[in-house]
């Protein structure tokens, strides 16, 4: 096990290189200057020649990249151009945020999807069954920006039950939790139920049904325990992919996470900031897969013995 989680670990440099390089190079492709931000009235050609220069902008793309990655190994990720401040501790302020968000998301995720899934399996054909693929199918189909919008008009604005936006009671993170994880609901619920019908059919469970064991413990410990390895995968991967999925949600629900910091960011072509940002949720969706391969592994034997 130690090896395949070794093995994994190194194979994460590379690909974390490789996006490092993407992110920087995207950047600098797209049109746009931050030191247009900072010109001032009266400010002359020399004045923004040396503001270039103090920002390393007048180096090729490719000596900007290695300054910048030689200081990211150390820690430092570069100040703020318009803001003046540190990118690392920017990015400490908004981080709590989305992860709160994300969180709480993943778990309204996981216990709302094998919920759903184990109603479907177990009332196969029924009503039941297709009033949970019904809403499964809502959730991972409908936009989430559009979803949010439609929370906050019903729950929001006509019942007056959540507020509208902000970050300041935990009644302000249910609405764009619920947003952020009914898709993830219910793409959960879809696979649970498959792996729940296919377990089911298996010869082992037949045998179980033929001694005469209730349905419900053949139902929990045998079927469930058996199909919840697909979904541990999907857990993971779902862990890695939330927090870039809060991204839209944050901007429609006014809360200042990574997704504000991210477009704002954007709009003033604020370098480092963006960088930083954009690494960071590059490097959740990697741990997440990474995540999954390690839960995969340790729930299914057979899959790190091919590795070994």
């Amino acid at each position: 096990m130690w090896q395949f989680v070794l093995r994994r670990s190194l194979l994460m440099i590379p690909i974390f290189v490789a996006v490092s390089i993407i992110i920087f190079s995207l950047i600098h492709i797209v049109p746009g200057n931050p030191i247009d931000n900072l010109m001032g009235p009266g400010m002359t050609k020399v004045h923004e020649q040396k503001l270039i220069e103090k920002y390393n902008l007048d180096k090729p793309v490719p000596v900007q990249y290695f300054i910048w990655f030689k200081n990211m190994l150390h820690g430092d990720l570069g100040r703020s151009i318009i803001e003046k401040r540190p990118v690392t501790e920017l990015l400490i302020h908004h981080l709590p945020y989305s992860l709160s968000l994300g969180l709480t998301a993943i778990a309204l995720s996981f216990g709302l999807g094998v919920s759903m899934g184990i109603i479907s399996a177990s009332a196969k054909n029924t009503i039941f069954d297709h009033l949970a693929m019904l809403v499964a199918l809502f959730g991972v189909t409908i936009p989430a920006f559009w979803l949010g919008l439609i929370l906050i008009l019903v729950f929001a604005v006509w019942l007056t039950w959540f507020p509208i936006s902000g970050s300041g009671t935990l009644m302000s993170l249910v609405l764009p939790a619920i947003t952020v994880g009914l898709g993830g609901a219910g793409l959960i619920a879809r696979v649970t139920r498959v792996a729940m019908l296919e377990v089911a059919a298996k010869d082992f469970i037949v045998m179980l049904h033929a001694k005469g064991l209730g349905k419900k413990a053949i139902l929990l410990k045998h079927i469930l325990r058996n199909a919840l390895i697909p979904v541990i995968t999907i857990l993971g991967l779902r862990i890695g992919w939330v927090l870039g999925g809060t991204v839209t949600v944050e901007i429609v629900f006014g809360r200042p996470g990574l997704g504000q910091l991210l477009v704002t960011a954007l709009f003033r072509r604020d370098y480092p900031v963006i960088q930083g940002a954009m690494l960071i949720l590059a490097m959740s969706i990697m741990m997440g897969t990474f995540l999954a391969d390690i839960l995969y592994a340790f729930a299914d034997p057979r899959v790190r013995d091919q590795h070994q």
